[in-house]
């Protein structure tokens, strides 16, 4: 790439992350900015003001929308870490954005009590093919707010292969696969 090379894709990806920190700053409370409000190559939104609604339920109610979770609880716990590299189109961003917005008016119906509590669309994302094709369908909500939240999913769905899982717990009791010692031998 060279000198002008990184210098020209550092600037699209700080472009890229103030852009996406403009757009959202109505949502979520923008962490560390800079000179004129500013964020560097990354912008840190704050999820921390909600009472019910967790940052890893955002996270995970991003895959119904086709996004890999951005960065959680790091550098500061109940945020979200975004990123966005020099080569994300506007349109991309403009996606990621709806994607938060429309999170956003779920978390507000979830926090005000017109959605419950622990049966709702955050809590139980990411929402899998299996989920939807059941027979039993017990959530309070429909399958097409579960699985389509947004319009342009109809034409371009990823679906998450496992449902929720515990994090942590796979992070405390680590499960080794592998071959033993004795096989090297």
């Amino acid at each position: 790439m060279g000198g002008a090379g990184l210098t020209e894709a550092t600037e699209y990806a700080i472009l890229n992350a103030n852009y996406i920190a403009k757009r959202l700053e109505k949502f979520f409370p923008v962490l560390f900015r800079g000179h004129g409000g500013l964020v560097a190559h990354e912008c840190i939104l704050d999820l921390r003001q909600f009472k019910t609604v967790t940052v890893e339920d955002v996270a995970k109610r991003l895959m119904d929308y086709g996004f890999h979770a951005p960065t959680i609880s790091w550098p500061v716990p109940g945020t979200m870490m975004v990123e966005p590299t020099e080569s994300e189109c506007k349109e991309e961003l403009d996606r990621f954005c709806d994607a938060l917005i429309g999170i956003h008016a779920e978390i507000e119906a979830i926090e005000s009590g017109r959605a419950d509590k622990q049966n709702n669309p955050l809590k139980n994302a990411p929402h899998t093919a299996d989920m939807i094709a059941a027979e039993n369908w017990n959530c309070g909500y429909s399958r097409e707010q579960a699985c389509f939240p947004a319009k342009w999913l109809h034409e371009h769905k990823f679906w998450p292969a496992v449902s929720r899982i515990d994090n942590v717990y796979g992070d405390r009791n680590l499960v080794c696969s592998c071959v033993g010692m004795e096989d090297f031998a």
